[in-house]
């Protein structure tokens, strides 16, 4: 029994197994078919999803193109348009380039004009002046002529002794002259030993009396620059010329330097200022010389520098002679100042009282006026109150005094 149980249970489980194996291979018949289904459904799908991708992507590049092609066409008429503008503004700017080059070159052009006239007025004011000066030029040549032979006739009239003594004092008392007051010099003074001297200077003590003697030694001066002369005799010439001028001095100290009567110095005028030069360039000794015995050569120049020296001198003792009556005249102006201003801070106390004065009459014033305004409006004040006001118009009008 048991046995049977058991074949009847491996026969169940045996036809249990074969039903399941049927099941299964249905299954994977199934399970094959639903596979084959899905991948001709996936394959269909996919060929689908492919189909619409590149319908899509056609579509897109359609769309892709046609707006690139819209875009060009805008570019290209936008440049077109910029093109258009640009050639319009550069013709525009071509045009005022133009007109301001025109207007430029045309200044230029005036200006070019007005610098030419300009430098042909001044070439002809130039050539006019070169013209002027040339005939300027021809009359100092003339003059120039002209001035030879008086410089011959002056060489001929300083030769003679004479002549060139009254040449030197017509020149002295020229200079003299023309620089010092008429009472503070005499021409041809004789002094109390008898020598008679070509001017005397009259200075403020204790200065004196001041000698100036014109005349000069010159016949060995042109002797020594003579064009003809020769070595020898030039330094013969030139040693004699020093001697004379030594004897000159002497004579000068000895006649017109007096004790208690001139000055304690005496003035040589040489009237020519190339002599004069030759004497301190060439021959220093003769002016140390001079100097030891007090007597001053000078030139005209140096004549001009010493007259104006004198006259300051003289200008200085008469402004002392009146230094107390300047003084006099200050303490009297002082005075008259004092005066002066007191009278000014007396008129300036004055002036303020008027001013407070014209201020308490303002204030006066202003309280008629209030007054007459009262009156025109009809504001009558009670007479208690309008006494009162009239009262203190009465005090203001004596405070006002």
């Amino acid at each position: 029994m048991p046995d049977v149980f058991f074949a009847v249970l491996a026969l169940a489980v045996l036809v249990a197994l074969a039903v399941l194996i049927a099941r299964l291979a249905a299954n994977a018949a199934a399970v094959r078919a639903l596979s084959q289904e899905l991948a001709r459904a996936l394959e269909e799908k996919h060929r689908a999803m492919l189909g619409d991708l590149h319908g899509g992507l056609a579509q897109q590049s359609d769309r892709l193109t046609s707006r690139l092609s819209e875009e060009l066409n805008q570019t290209r008429e936008t440049l077109h348009r910029l093109q258009l503008s640009l050639a319009a503004s550069l013709g525009d700017t071509t045009d005022k380039l133009n007109a301001r080059i025109d207007q430029r070159l045309e200044q230029i052009a005036g200006k070019v004009n007005e610098r030419l006239d300009e430098g042909f007025r001044k070439t002809n004011e130039t050539f006019v002046s070169v013209m002027q000066r040339l005939a300027t030029i021809d009359e100092a040549q003339k003059k120039i002529e002209t001035l030879t032979g008086s410089v011959v006739s002056l060489q001929e009239l300083l030769g003679d002794k004479q002549s060139r003594g009254a040449f030197g004092e017509v020149q002295l008392e020229a200079l003299v002259r023309n620089v010092m007051p008429p009472a503070a010099y005499e021409m041809q003074y004789t002094l109390p030993n008898g020598a008679r001297v070509d001017c005397v200077l009259k200075l403020p003590e204790p200065t004196g009396l001041v000698c100036v003697d014109s005349k000069f030694p010159l016949e060995n001066y042109h002797r020594m620059l003579a064009q003809g002369a020769n070595d020898m005799e030039r330094a013969a010439a030139q040693r004699q010329f020093r001697a004379d001028m030594r004897k000159h001095v002497d004579d000068i100290g000895r006649k017109y330097i007096l004790p208690d009567v001139t000055s304690d110095g005496a003035v040589m005028f040489v009237p020519a200022e190339a002599v004069f030069a030759e004497i301190h360039a060439y021959h220093a000794e003769v002016v140390d010389y001079a100097n030891s015995k007090r007597v001053w050569i000078v030139s005209p120049t140096t004549l001009m520098a010493v007259l104006n020296t004198a006259r300051a001198v003289l200008k200085d003792v008469e402004t002392r002679k009146q230094i107390d009556v300047i003084r006099e005249a200050l303490k009297r102006l002082a005075v008259e100042f004092g005066r002066f201003d007191e009278r000014l801070k007396d008129l300036a106390r004055h002036i303020r009282q008027a001013a407070d004065d014209v201020d308490r009459i303002q204030v006066t014033g202003g309280k008629i006026s209030q007054q007459f305004q009262r009156i025109e409006a009809a504001e009558v004040e009670p007479p208690e109150a309008a006494s009162l006001r009239v009262v203190e118009l009465r005090d203001d009008g004596k405070g006002s005094k």
